[in-house]
């Protein structure tokens, strides 16, 4: 009897690991929109790590708590399967608007503002090229955008459901075993977020070989479409 429960026990946490992996890999939400954002907004690659992890905590957090609570007020598998899905409609949804407006902004940034190009020497000899935007006759130093991303993401990435988890939380939760239920919570969020980290890092090193002079002027609103396409490939097609 031990046996079978321990059995039990490692297919279902076993099943919970590939389950996670598989859900970080595929979908594209998970890890496109960081590394287009990450490099469009000139995040290094550790403060873009941040966000995805941050982001990745928030989208497990909030189905473990309507999981957690469905479970406490005795609501139905098909319940709470019903309110993930919806969920994620919304989810892709506030992607894709978020994707839309983020290409209108860099557009009109685009053809508004004058861009000044400046070089600066090191005292290791190495230059970098900083860009200083104008609007009129005012310098703006920082875009607007550079605060308001992130917290963005992160939004959107809490309405974010984790379909697959629900299902694998129910299981201990109707046997009671609260310890079971830790595990699996704990084994589906650690793989995500590692997963997610780990897309994003090879994304944004992939992007290394890109010439980036050339894609300048436009970056931003290739990165909004990006985003917007991602929301597109999760609502319309599932991934």
């Amino acid at each position: 009897m031990f046996l079978l429960f321990e059995n039990a026990t490692l297919a279902l946490l076993g099943t919970t690991a590939v389950v996670a992996i598989t859900h970080a890999l595929l979908g594209i939400d998970h890890s496109l929109p960081f590394i287009a954002l990450g490099r469009s907004r000139q995040w290094s690659l550790g403060y873009t790590i941040v966000v995805t992890t941050l982001c990745g905590i928030g989208h497990v957090a909030s189905s473990v708590a309507i999981g957690g609570v469905g479970s406490l007020l005795g609501a139905n598998l098909d319940s709470l399967m019903w309110v993930e899905s919806t969920r994620g409609v919304v989810a892709a949804i506030l992607l894709i608007g978020f994707g839309l407006a983020y290409t209108a902004w860099a557009v009109r940034n685009t053809f508004r503002d004058e861009t000044q190009s400046h070089v600066h020497t090191h005292i290791d000899g190495t230059e970098y090229e900083n860009l200083s935007l104008y609007h009129g006759d005012h310098l703006r130093l920082q875009s607007p955008g550079a605060s308001v991303t992130p917290w963005a993401l992160f939004i959107v990435f809490l309405f974010g459901p984790c379909e697959p988890l629900i299902p694998l939380m129910i299981v201990p939760a109707i046997a009671g075993s609260w310890m079971l239920l830790v595990a699996v919570v704990v084994t589906f969020g650690v793989l995500t977020v590692l997963v997610m980290g780990l897309t994003v890092t090879i994304g944004y090193r992939l992007l290394d070989v890109v010439p980036r002079h050339r894609f300048r002027r436009m970056a931003d609103a290739v990165t909004g479409l990006l985003v917007a396409a991602s929301g597109v490939g999760v609502l319309f097609l599932g991934l």
